[in-house]
C-alpha cells in the first residue's frame, strides 16, 4: 500500500518542498539521515514525531522522482 499520502507541499511551509504530514520535517532530511547511514530506529528516536510510514513515503517519493522516461534524439 502506497504511502505517499504523508506526502505534503505547501508552499507556506518549507518554501513549498515536500514535507512529511505538514510538519516541517523535510523529505530530503529524511533521505539524506538514510543516505548517511541512519537506521530506521535512530531517525525515529531523534524524531518523535515521526512515525515509521513516514520513512517510507519519503523513500517511495524518492524512488518515483528518479523513474523518468529516456528520450532519445534523432
Amino acid at each position: 500500500m502506497s504511502e505517499l499520502h504523508r506526502i505534503t507541499v505547501d508552499p507556506e511551509l518549507c518554501g513549498g518542498r515536500p514535507t512529511l504530514r505538514r510538519m516541517r520535517i523535510r523529505v530530503k532530511d529524511v533521505l539524506d539521515l538514510l543516505a548517511s547511514g541512519a537506521s530506521h530506529e535512530e531517525i525515529l528516536a531523534d524524531y518523535p514525531l515521526l512515525e515509521a510510514g513516514d520513512i517510507v513515503a519519503a523513500l517511495e517519493f524518492a524512488a518515483r522522482q528518479s523513474d523518468h522516461p529516456v528520450l532519445r534524439v534523432a
